[in-house]
């Protein structure tokens, strides 16, 4: 009985010195360890290292060991839901302008971007054919008949998206200029900023991007496209990420 209370005494003056997270684990190492740990006094003191002015007037529903073990780390990813909206009731509008003369125009299905290429041109290089085989998440559709451009002149696209479900479009991107060509990588490159619905206010600076996949500059700077890509790289990686952005998009 004695030795038990003088090893009590020893761990009352051993504990304040610990930080949260030992303490938390010294509750694991038997009951009499846990019933020392869990006293008020040494979370509070814990707290008050991290969160001073937490001191000043005490939370009213949290203990100072729950207030640490409930923000003392960030949480733990949440799953994402999943969408309510599918490619299935999505239709792209494509329409790609060089000057005034239109190049490409086609009302795309959203579940022949989601299926992406499956027989890609035997002669594109092979960056490319690294990049279509890439396991990241991808928008695109072959473009058939392929179409060329001409690497001088001001080429735009723009492209709207329709939703079957609830009957309404939305801007993805509105005359956005390719002003960047890789040749290294063979692809051209636009892209705009998405509107997203007064619904989510705090949402914004989201860009969509446009590549021309093509398969070579011949010498009188033209290039001949195979592929147009769509992505959301600044915020959406997977397909259903892609769904959760279109679905707060500003649907008229």
């Amino acid at each position: 009985m004695t030795a038990d209370w003088s090893f009590g005494e020893v761990l009352k003056a051993f504990f304040p010195l610990l930080d949260g997270d030992d303490l938390t684990s010294c509750m694991l190492v038997s009951r009499q360890w846990r019933e020392v740990a869990r006293d008020e006094f040494y979370w509070k003191c814990i707290c008050a290292k991290r969160w001073p002015s937490i001191c000043k007037r005490p939370p009213p529903t949290l203990s100072f060991r729950e207030l640490y073990q409930t923000f003392s780390k960030p949480p733990p990813p949440q799953p994402l839901l999943p969408p309510q909206l599918s490619f299935e009731n999505l239709e792209f509008y494509v329409d790609l302008w060089s000057e005034q003369q239109l190049v490409f125009s086609e009302a795309i299905p959203g579940s022949h971007l989601r299926n992406g290429i499956k027989n890609p041109p035997e002669e594109i290089s092979e960056i490319l054919k690294d990049h279509l085989e890439d396991p990241d998440y991808k928008m695109m559709v072959q473009a058939e008949p392929s179409f060329t451009i001409p690497l001088g002149q001001n080429v735009t696209v723009s492209v709207l998206v329709a939703r079957s479900d609830t009957n309404k479009m939305a801007c993805i991107l509105n005359s956005a200029l390719f002003d960047y060509i890789d040749r290294n990588a063979f692809r051209a490159l636009a892209y705009d900023y998405l509107n997203f619905s007064p619904a989510h206010p705090f949402i914004s600076g989201i860009r969509a991007w446009v590549s021309l996949l093509f398969l070579s500059v011949n010498n009188d700077n033209i290039v001949d496209v195979f592929a147009i890509e769509i992505d959301f790289c600044d915020a959406a990686s997977s397909e259903d990420e892609v769904l959760w952005l279109l679905d707060m998009l500003d649907w008229k």
